[in-house]
């Protein structure tokens, strides 16, 4: 009956997918959530392979964090994507991270659930260095990056092993900046990386790569993340928030200074947490098409 029930629809409804009780489960957990393409990028993914799986976002308030994560566990879930405010809270409710991400990053963007047990990982750094490979070698460059949060930390250690000349640091919170600076100057030559207070004009003529990796941007009235009039010809712009064109990269577009906006980063991190909840090599260019719509 069932298997009847099953051709019918098929045949009927053929622009819709069918969820049984053998589709294996993955999504998304952040707040707000609102703004996620991952969905949208994921199920075309997933469709276009043939692979019985569905891509789910859930809204998680910040005081049901370890409540949602052990559901997730008990529900069974193939495995999740983290996005803001909880790529650092969530390690300590995971039972195993990688040594890269628990040891040099510190934060989580990806959750896989093997036999029971969630595996952590950070597919950032990695899809930023794939997005970049193209537009700019960060090799002995100097950079600036705006931002101290989860992206910011797995964006700067895979520039620490790209072995870049030097990384300042700036965060509105202070803290943040210097437990980012101190970290990683335990992985790299000391004062290579330095955390800066509120003299980003001091240094930014000797900026080769600017990167945003703050949330501004995300929200249509958000003002450029820096004062545009500190742009300049000679550096590379990278705003990796992706669901809008931010103030920063149209300031670097009036300018005619290269950039990039954040859908590439985007791409290529989904791409990697795609390969490591399926076992098969993500179609890039058909979630390309799906996260520029």
């Amino acid at each position: 009956m069932q298997r009847k029930f099953l051709n019918y629809w098929k045949t009927n409804n053929k622009s819709m997918r069918i969820i049984t009780g053998k589709t294996k489960v993955v999504g998304v957990i952040g707040y707000p959530i609102e703004h996620t393409f991952s969905p949208i990028m994921h199920n075309k993914a997933f469709e276009f392979l043939g692979l019985d799986f569905v891509y789910v976002p859930f809204m998680v308030k910040p005081q049901h964090l370890k409540m949602v994560v052990d559901s997730l566990r008990t529900l069974n879930i193939c495995g999740i994507n983290v996005t803001i405010p909880y790529k650092e809270k969530i390690i300590k409710y995971l039972d195993f991270a990688d040594d890269i991400t628990k040891n040099e990053i510190g934060a989580v963007n990806t959750v896989v659930n093997k036999n029971g047990k969630f595996i952590g990982y950070n597919t950032d750094g990695m899809g930023f260095k794939e997005s970049l490979k193209k537009k700019f070698n960060p090799h002995s460059k100097t950079v600036l990056l705006l931002g101290a949060g989860g992206a910011a930390q797995s964006i700067a250690v895979h520039l620490v092993h790209s072995v870049v000349s030097r990384i300042y640091i700036y965060d509105m919170v202070k803290d943040k900046a210097s437990k980012l600076v101190n970290k990683l100057n335990k992985i790299t030559s000391p004062g290579r990386v330095a955390g800066l207070a509120d003299n980003i004009s001091n240094i930014i003529e000797e900026v080769d790569l600017l990167i945003n990796a703050t949330p501004v941007g995300m929200n249509e009235k958000d003002k450029c993340v820096i004062e545009p009039g500190l742009l300049h010809k000679n550096m590379f712009v990278y705003d990796i928030v992706y669901n809008r064109e931010t103030q920063l990269i149209k300031e670097a577009k009036k300018r005619k200074i290269e950039c990039l906006d954040g859908i590439e980063m985007f791409l290529h991190q989904g791409a990697f947490a795609f390969q490591l909840w399926t076992g098969r090599e993500a179609p890039i260019e058909i979630m390309r098409k799906a996260s520029r719509r």
